[in-house]
Parts: structure tokens; C-alpha cells; sequence
């Protein structure tokens, strides 16, 4: 089940909303409701994996009341080392073996091992962060372990951020679960931002997409420079519009049930660096990086050379948790490139520019985003030659008119100015922005917003999150 389907925004969240509300103030039995919601919300989506989700909850719950109640620091540090284990044991089986092994037998020339028919399970790469924190900073003293296990369930699989996130630390969400505080005004915006959301998804994200998929679509021959550039600047719109349309859509839920979720992004196409876009972009997971694998490794605190090899394991990390392939590696490994390469000087030099500094910026984006897409190096090789030697591609047997609408251009557009321009604009003209903010105008658009994404997702194909494939 997703938050952009119709049995979602029909069925599931008005039985759970009104559950939740019926409830009342009683705290234990809203928690076993939402409890009860989210197990049937993942179980919908990934039955054949609701034991590995519910082994992880327990097995996390346990270690934690034994780190908890074990006063000597070498029983707590072996409890954390369990649970590390176990936890990077669950994701590196589910989602790192086949990869690992088919590395193996490319690099032995032959097949030493055999490689396992494994699906992926839903949010494993979320709860498990998530899980691997709360030990951490449990280890670290930072609060008590967790004594209802239902709550910590509800922590873990809470539905709103179990399958995309955000990651949530523990120390963020445990008050949320005995004292947080509901009201009218902040359930109203909730649902406003859960509208937005699933507008930026189903109206801008899934048109461009299909446009997208088009033209990845087509053989390489009838690729040309202008079909390369198009279709990798509407990938990062599909993908922006898509993955923080989800994030809108699980902070708006978590408001509608009381919950404060961390925010994921803050305008990302509108950072004038690389290091300034990792402030941006998907900030709960560069977050949990910087917390609990940069500083363990020593930070910036060893020197600029160890500074330097930490960014770039953090990267090579960071690519790795999107996904098992080179591609996802080769992504990681050029972010963390020019992350070094800002902190050498080019973050300097570029602080002198206005203009150039953010083209810098999107160019490096693009680039990146095509091995993000493309899926395989080789091929995204090739892509990135039309890109950059257009003049060397110009044949097509495809008109652009063929492949991309005018609604897509238009809504391509639209997607642009919302990646920040007209924020900037109405930070100028903050008077008016900010009477239209729950104004009786902005409930009247929000209304038109619903029914036209409900419109086409009645007429559409159904359209999964990017996300849900991490």
C-alpha cells in the first residue's frame, strides 16, 4: 500500500483517523491503534517479510533492555556489537548478497558462488537504520531503553515513515509516543501538507516520468543530445517532486496524528555547492552519516588527509545504501569528489560568483543523477557523450513532440520555479505570502489540488515511489 493510492486515501487512513480520534486522549490505545495500522499498512505492501520486520523489533527491544540494565562497559559495548551485527547482518543479506557475489565471480572470471533469488523487503534500509541508532545512542546514555514494547514497535513501523522514512532518531520520536500534543489547527496542517505532497507526486512527478521512461526507453541510436539533456533535467525534477512529495506526504500524516517527523529537504536545486546540496537533500539519512559514521571515524578532527578519506567513505556509504551496483557506487564516489574537491579551494573560489556556482551546481547534479538513473556505467557513459558532445548527436528517429508533451514541458517548468524561485520571490513579498497561508483561498486551492491528483490517479496507471526501490 502507498500513500498515492486509492485505496489509501479512501479506506486505510480515514478508518485509522477516525480510530485514532474515537480514541480520545488515552495515549496507550491510540499507540495500539496506530500499531495495529502500521503492521497492516507493511504487511499489505511486503506479507512474505512481516516476520523479518517483527524479529527486528523484538531482537532490537531485547538488546536494548540488556545493554539497559548491564552496568559494565565491555557487556554493553558486546550487546551494541550484536546488534550492529545483526542489523547490517539483515541488510546485507537482503539487499547487498547477490551483489556482492556476482562481484565475485566477475572479478574470479567464473561462478564460484551461486546467487539466491532475494527480494528486496520493504524499508529494510529505513528500519534498520533506525534500529541501529536507537542502540547507539542507548549505548551512549543518551535516554533509557525502552521498556513497552509496543511503543518501540509503533517507533519502528510507524506507516508514515516506515517504507521511505524519514529516518528518526529515537531521542526525536520518544516523547511523541506518551506526550504529544493534537489540535484542529495542527491536523489542519497536516492534511495541507499531505495535499501538497501528493500533488508534487501524482501531478508534476509521475507526468514527468512517464516522458522520462520514454526516452531511457528508446534505443541509444535514437538518443540525441537534446533527447539526453531533456530527459536527464526531467528526471531530476520526477525525482525531486517524487521523493520529497513523499516526504510532505509522511510529515503532513504525522501531524494529522500528532507526530512531529524531521524534516527531509530544504529546496535542494537551489544550493550554490555540492557539500551546500548534501545540507539539502534527504537530510535524515546525510543526518544519521555525519552522527554516527563520520564522527566515529574521527570527522574532521585527524587532519585534513583523514578528513578527506572520511567524506569519502561516507559517500561510497552513501551510495551503497541507495542501492547494491557500481552505478550507485560511482554516484557516491562522485559527490564525494567534489565535496573534497570544495573543501580544497573550489568552495572558496566559488563563493566569489553568483551565477556560475549554481551552474556549477546543476551540471554536477545532472551528471550524477544520470548514473542514478541510467543503471548501468557503461551505458550512462555513453548518455553523458550526448550530453556534453551534442553537436556529435544530433540524429533521432524520434521527434521530441513525439516523446515529450506540451503539458510535460509546461509542468517541467512549473517544477522549476517550486524548486525554490518562487519561494525566493515570496520571502520579497512576504505580506502577501503570508496571508494566503490558511486563508479560506489556500483551503479552495488545496480542495482543487486533491481532486485533480484523485482525478488522475483514477485515469492513470498506477506509479511507485523511486524510493521504495531503497
Amino acid at each position: 500500500m502507498v500513500f498515492s493510492s486509492m485505496i489509501f486515501l479512501w479506506a486505510f487512513l480515514p478508518i485509522v483517523f477516525i480510530l485514532d480520534k474515537i480514541a480520545g486522549k488515552s495515549r496507550k490505545l491510540q499507540n495500539l491503534i496506530l500499531l495495529a495500522a502500521s503492521l497492516v499498512f507493511y504487511a499489505w505492501g511486503e506479507p512474505r517479510y512481516m516476520w523479518l520486520l517483527l524479529v527486528s523489533i523484538l531482537a532490537n527491544y531485547v538488546l536494548g533492555l540488556v545493554m539497559d540494565k548491564t552496568q559494565t562497559v565491555g557487556a554493553r559495548r558486546t550487546a551494541l556489537i550484536l546488534g550492529i551485527l545483526a542489523n547490517l547482518g539483515i541488510l546485507g543479506y537482503y539487499k547487498y548478497f547477490n551483489f556482492f557475489i556476482n562481484t565475485l565471480n566477475k572479478v574470479a572470471g567464473r561462478e564460484l558462488l551461486s546467487m539466491k533469488d532475494i527480494a528486496l523487503p520493504l524499508g529494510v534500509s529505513f528500519f534498520t537504520f533506525q534500529a541501529m541508532s536507537y542502540l547507539i545512542d542507548l549505548y551512549k546514555k543518551k535516554y533509557g531503553a525502552q521498556k513497552n514494547i509496543l511503543n518501540m514497535a509503533l517507533y519502528f513501523a510507524f506507516f508514515p515513515k516506515i517504507t521511505q522514512g524519514p529516518i528518526e532518531k529515537y531521542r526525536d520520536f520518544e516523547k511523541q509516543l506518551t506526550e504529544r500534543k493534537q489540535s484542529l489547527s495542527l491536523m489542519g496542517e497536516g492534511i495541507r501538507r499531505f495535499v501538497y505532497g501528493l500533488a508534487k507526486k501524482v501531478i508534476i512527478a509521475d507526468a514527468l516520468g512517464s516522458c522520462v521512461d520514454r526516452i531511457y526507453g528508446l534505443d541509444l541510436a535514437n538518443v540525441n543530445g537534446v533527447l539526453a539533456w531533456i530527459a536527464i533535467i526531467f528526471y531530476s525534477l520526477q525525482l525531486y517532486y517524487d521523493f520529497s512529495g513523499y516526504s510532505d506526504m509522511a510529515v503532513g500524516l504525522g501531524k494529522m496524528f500528532g507526530f512531529t517527523l524531521v524534516e527531509n529537504f530544504n529546496y535542494p536545486y537551489i544550493a550554490s555547492t555540492i557539500t551546500d546540496f548534501w545540507r539539502r537533500w534527504h537530510i535524515s539519512l546525510t543526518s544519521w552519516f555525519r552522527e554516527y559514521l563520520y564522527f566515529s571515524l574521527g570527522g574532521n578532527r585527524k587532519g585534513k588527509l583523514r578528513t578527506y578519506i572520511n567524506i569519502s567513505i561516507i559517500f561510497v556509504a552513501t551510495g551503497l545504501w541507495h542501492g547494491a551496483s557500481w552505478d550507485f557506487i560511482c554516484w557516491g564516489v562522485f559527490h564525494g569528489f567534489f565535496m573534497v574537491l570544495e573543501r580544497l579551494g573550489l568552495g572558496k573560489l566559488l563563493e566569489k560568483t553568483k551565477v556560475i556556482k549554481h551552474v556549477y551546481t546543476i551540471l554536477v547534479l545532472c551528471v550524477g543523477w544520470t548514473f542514478f538513473r541510467v543503471g548501468d556505467v557503461g551505458l550512462t557513459l555513453q548518455y553523458l557523450k550526448r550530453m556534453f558532445l551534442p553537436w556529435m548527436y544530433t540524429a533521432s528517429g524520434f521527434a521530441v513532440q513525439e516523446l515529450v508533451t506540451n503539458r510535460a514541458f509546461f509542468l517541467a517548468a512549473c517544477g522549476i520555479l517550486g524548486c525554490g524561485v518562487l519561494q525566493k520571490c515570496a520571502v520579497k513579498i512576504s505580506p502577501r505570502a503570508e496571508k494566503f497561508k490558511n486563508s479560506t483561498a489556500e483551503l479552495i486551492f488545496c480542495m482543487l489540488l486533491l481532486a485533480y491528483s484523485v482525478m488522475l490517479m483514477v485515469s492513470s496507471t498506477y506509479s511507485a515511489f523511486i524510493y521504495m526501490n531503497f
